[in-house]
């Protein structure tokens, strides 16, 4: 499977995934849950996206305002500051996929023009503009689940069937998409892990990664250092390292296309073991 990239003024015109890629989280953030306040200056910034690089990240998806449960909006003038410079900094001068981590429209379209790739949004384009920016811009995006808002989304979920619940959510958004304009060969998938989810959701969910597969998309999984881990083994997030790559592998195994994590050489070792079994189990 290859994902196609707009030319913008990149040397990068295609991401391969025909093996499980990783997605190294850079979150230029105050308050994110596990990594909030680390990277907040451009220079520091730089060097831990230069490392992930180093370490077999992919992808870098650039987050200038926390989606953590309970976290509290910020303006757009604010997260503009926060993404723009490194965006443009990582552009310049390491030859890696960006992938900018936002719901806003106007923050899409200036990170697209200072040299990002792709558009990653927890709301799915369902903010004001968002679906129009997306298809102005002509360039992939990832469309994610959530259950209500950041600010509220764990205090009660509740579904019938959370798998099959997340799959009509999806199946209705990439209709959208199309609809407005965007290439459905540009869509990729998100299930929400931790947004809007129980612990024994989430697992279903991951249990079901396979499920995601029917839409022939890429599939992008998110649950390194989540409550998800946390919870069910009773740590926080310094120590959930080890529930983090048992689900990266749980993931790939199942066919994910794109995991997005915090620990990227340790993500990239568990992809390099589940791709050497996969071959000789091919054999």
């Amino acid at each position: 499977m290859q994902l196609k990239l707009t030319a913008n003024n990149s040397s990068i015109s295609t991401l391969d995934l025909s093996q499980p890629v990783v997605m190294g989280i850079l979150n230029v953030t105050p308050d994110s849950f596990s990594d909030g306040g680390q990277y907040q200056a451009v220079d520091v910034a730089f060097e831990q996206a230069k490392k992930m690089v180093a370490d077999g990240a992919k992808i870098i998806d650039i987050g200038g305002e926390s989606t953590r449960p309970g976290a509290s909006a910020v303006s757009l003038e604010e997260e503009l500051a926060r993404v723009i410079p490194i965006i443009r900094l990582i552009a310049a001068e390491l030859d890696v996929v960006i992938s900018i981590d936002t719901s806003k429209a106007q923050v899409m379209r200036q990170a697209i023009a200072a040299g990002a790739h792709i558009i990653n949004d927890v709301r799915a384009l369902q903010e004001e503009g968002a679906l129009q920016a997306a298809a102005d811009l002509a360039v992939p995006v990832c469309i994610m689940h959530m259950q209500g808002q950041p600010s509220t989304m764990q205090d009660a979920p509740a579904y019938q069937d959370v798998t099959a619940e997340v799959v009509s959510f999806l199946e209705q958004r990439i209709d959208d998409c199309v609809h407005a304009g965007i290439k459905r060969e540009h869509i990729i998938l998100d299930p929400g892990f931790g947004f809007g989810k129980t612990l024994e959701q989430n697992y279903q969910l991951l249990a079901d990664t396979a499920v995601f597969h029917q839409f022939n998309l890429p599939v992008l999984i998110g649950v390194s250092r989540k409550s998800m881990i946390g919870n069910l083994l009773q740590c926080d997030e310094s120590k959930r390292l080890a529930g983090s790559l048992a689900c990266a592998t749980a993931a790939a195994t199942a066919g994910a296309q794109i995991l997005r994590v915090h620990d990227v050489k340790e993500t990239a070792d568990v992809l390099a073991v589940v791709a050497q079994l996969a071959k000789h189990r091919e054999e």
